[in-house]
């Protein structure tokens, strides 16, 4: 069974509409691996709508946080932004500089972030977390914690180890200049906090509206109730023990809510760099990705990982194996007499070939079209239009009339990626014109002769893939030659490298009298 289904199962037995969050906080921006997160939560979302469950798939934008620090890529003008909720600040300038405040900050990263999803096929209901402090939603639940601030006070020390001061307050105000920072409260009478910033400037704050929040681990357990949460995925950092899962759940319940069962994922790495971080400049960026990536990749990167295993995301030559693992299986054939065993294993994968598509349901065949992943990436370095492109794979019979929007978005995405630092040296293409005297010394005398008998077998061949694959075999069973030393030795001839593409498809792309011009000179 697929991970989201298990979960799905799991969720049936609380026996109510089922409500699956992610959140995320829009300081900077974003990176892919917060799409670990959001695309967990959406497939279990998913996976409960497949078991005829009612589920509602809500995302949470931490609006309310305030801004920390002066990041790097912002001016030293934020500095008096500092404790300020983000939804209240301005959007920076391309300089860093603060914007005429037309978008906010908030607004500013999250807007490409939401475009993005739309990509890979997320529609999530949207809930900005400053509206719900506006609108005056957290009220009952500030006014409880704060009567019951020493017992929440001791379940934060108690489970996560932490001191708290003896003054501590589960309620952050807004000071006068709308920061949460320096402030102190003096006291409570509902609805208002009474509180003095650094300055000696007095002031009050109602909890009915967004005059301030509360702290992370109180907030992420108010809206569970407020929200009618079932299900929230959470990262290791949250996930850890006496992390702010762990005080979520009792004070939860304390709020008098019903937690979530808890669910933590892994992070995603980037390929021998570590874990990603928007602060550390360890990322790329999701809109970045999916300019390189099939939408339906990127998700069978997520789908077909458990949620407690690492991943380790790789925009260079992995893609090509996790691309050939996803073909695979769309062209997987029938098992027969099978044993439970490998059933569990085939409907784990196809679970992850099902929660992969951008439109839920859809044939997971219609979005690859029948063009392999190499073979597009090859076509993509040796036609220069995509006219040519249509033209080669009509010929082949990879599609019929015009070309597809899955597929035309695909090699668009291939262009990108061909072009891009990330795609891999090894996979580059360039056609030889000559041979030089370097490539020239690596080919054997036995690779020589090969190259001669295949030659005089092309010409006389049919123009076609399995004509030119025949053609190949004959040649090798006509020379004294290994397959793969005949292999190499074609590659080095055409492309100066000893391994590349397909052999019979690139010798078919590249036309007979090129490939002839070339070898005639063997």
């Amino acid at each position: 069974m697929h991970w989201a289904d298990f979960r799905a199962q799991r969720l049936r037995d609380r026996g109510t509409p089922q409500v699956i969050v992610s959140g995320i906080t829009p300081s900077g921006e974003f990176h892919i691996g917060h799409l670990r997160e959001i695309l967990t939560a959406e497939m279990i979302h998913r996976a409960c709508l497949d078991a005829g469950l009612e589920s509602r798939y809500v995302f949470i934008v931490d609006s309310m946080d305030p801004l920390r620090r002066v990041y790097d890529f912002l001016s030293e003008d934020y500095e008096q932004f500092i404790g300020v909720p983000l939804a209240y600040i301005p959007a920076p300038n391309t300089d860093g500089t603060p914007s005429n405040g037309e978008t906010s900050y908030a607004e500013h990263f999250l807007n490409p972030f939401l475009e993005a999803l739309k990509e890979i096929g997320v529609f999530p209901e949207i809930v900005m977390n400053h509206e719900t402090y506006e609108n005056g939603q957290f009220s009952e639940k500030i006014d409880l914690a704060i009567r019951k601030r020493e017992e929440i006070r001791e379940i934060i020390m108690r489970v996560s180890g932490r001191e708290l001061p003896e003054d501590w307050f589960p309620y952050s105000p807004r000071g006068p200049n709308g920061s949460m920072d320096g402030i102190t409260v003096t006291s409570y009478e509902y609805p208002h906090v009474f509180w003095v910033d650094e300055n000696g400037v007095s002031g009050e704050s109602d909890i009915r509206r967004a005059d301030g929040k509360m702290p992370w681990r109180l907030d992420w357990a108010a809206r569970w109730i407020i929200h009618g949460v079932t299900c929230e995925p959470a990262g290791k950092d949250h996930g850890a023990a006496g992390g702010s899962y762990d005080t979520g759940i009792p004070i939860c319940e304390l709020l008098g809510g019903s937690p979530p069962d808890k669910i933590v994922y892994e992070w995603i790495q980037l390929k021998g760099m570590g874990p990603m971080s928007s602060s550390s400049g360890v990322t790329i960026g999701p809109m970045e990705a999916l300019s390189l990536v099939p939408p339906e990749i990127l998700r069978y990167v997520i789908a077909r990982s458990k949620i407690g295993r690492h991943i380790e995301f790789d925009t260079g030559g992995a893609l090509f194996e996790m691309a050939d693992e996803y073909e695979r299986l769309l062209t997987m054939p029938d098992e027969g007499e099978i044993t439970k065993r490998m059933r569990t294993r085939i409907d784990t994968r196809e679970g992850a070939l099902r929660m992969s598509q951008v439109v839920r349901g859809s044939d997971p065949l219609e979005s690859f079209a029948g063009v392999s992943f190499r073979h597009l990436a090859m076509l993509a370095q040796i036609k220069s239009s995509d006219e040519e492109v249509w033209q080669s794979l009509r010929k082949s019979n990879h599609i019929s009339g015009e070309p597809s929007r899955s597929i035309i978005s695909r090699l668009s995405k291939m262009r990108s990626w061909v072009e891009s630092e990330h795609f891999p040296e090894t996979a580059r293409i360039n056609i030889q014109t000559e041979i030089d005297e370097k490539t020239r010394s690596e080919i054997s005398d036995n690779q020589a002769s090969f190259l001669r008998e295949l030659s005089a077998n092309l010409g006389s061949c049919e123009w076609s893939e399995n004509s030119i694959t025949d053609a190949i075999r004959n040649s090798i069973k006509n020379s004294e030659i290994t397959g793969k030393d005949a292999f190499s030795g074609i590659y080095l001839a055409i492309l100066g490298a000893k391994h590349g593409p397909r052999a019979s498809s690139l010798i078919a792309e590249i036309g007979k009298d090129d490939v002839l011009a070339i070898l005639s000179v063997i």
